[in-house]
């Protein structure tokens, strides 16, 4: 176990610094690659945050819908494969619940305040 402060909140630590510090007194063209660096930064954050727990539960489902076990790259490739040999679609029992949650998941880290994602964790979304 590594000691505190964890990779995340280093990540978070430093893009606040950028954000409330140095933003205010940078412009121009700077200032859009602060900007940049200040989104890279939070996106490692939130990445760092959820990663691991989503990668988990995504490989958990996909272990279920193929009945097989391997890595999540394996089991995306085994996915894909299955789709495209048309073994498996959306009428497939699983696979759309797993593609939706993993369209969340992947939101989450992304895209955390996309509107329709909002909508969707408010119960909106239909």
């Amino acid at each position: 176990m590594q000691d505190e402060p964890t990779p995340e909140e280093l990540t978070k630590a430093v893009a606040d610094f950028l954000r409330n510090d140095i933003a205010p007194e940078i412009g121009g063209h700077n200032a859009f690659k602060l900007r940049v660096a200040i989104n890279v930064l939070d996106l490692v954050t939130r990445q760092l945050k959820l990663g691991q727990e989503s990668d988990a539960a995504e490989a958990a489902r996909l272990t279920r819908l193929l009945g097989m076990e391997g890595s999540l790259i394996e089991l995306n490739r085994a996915l894909s494969d299955k789709i495209a040999k048309g073994e498996v679609d959306l009428q497939t029992p699983g696979l759309a619940e797993h593609l939706w949650q993993t369209t969340l998941a992947k939101l989450a880290v992304d895209q955390p305040n996309y509107a329709s994602y909002k909508r969707e964790l408010e119960g909106n979304g239909n």
